[in-house]
Parts: structure tokens; C-alpha cells; sequence
């Protein structure tokens, strides 16, 4: 519980952060997160991972292809 509690802390530091920094639109509202991923902190992480990218893709300048995705689900 302790560690969930830690952890829910980091991702809303980092939700802020993405909200504040990030381009409108690359990342979902924590009620929308709930709906498409889930309720735990992985899903919260996942959507916080998959706003970097979208973010890290609308300032790429050039079009080189990038590698295919890992799969990190279990």
C-alpha cells in the first residue's frame, strides 16, 4: 500500500509535468485514462508513456522511421 501510495505520487508529478509542458491533446484526463486503460498505476504510467511519445513525435523535425515499439505488457 505504502509503495502504491509512492507511486501514485511520482505519476501525478509527472501528469503535472506532461500537462504543463507538453503540446494540448497528447495526454488523456485521468477520468478518460480510467475508461480506456484502467484504474491502477500501471495504466496511469501507460498513458503517461504513450503522452512522451506523442509529444516526442510532434517535435521530431525530421522523417526518419523509427523502430517498432517493445511490448512491455505481461
Amino acid at each position: 500500500m505504502e509503495n502504491e501510495l509512492a507511486c501514485r505520487a511520482a505519476l501525478h508529478m509527472i501528469r503535472a509535468t506532461i500537462e504543463e509542458y507538453c503540446p494540448p491533446g497528447v495526454l488523456m484526463s485521468e477520468e478518460q485514462v480510467n475508461g480506456h486503460f484502467g484504474p491502477t498505476v500501471l495504466d496511469e504510467a501507460e498513458a503517461l508513456s504513450v503522452a512522451i511519445v506523442a509529444t516526442v513525435e510532434r517535435l521530431s523535425f525530421n522523417d526518419t522511421p523509427k523502430p517498432p515499439a517493445s511490448s512491455i505488457k505481461s
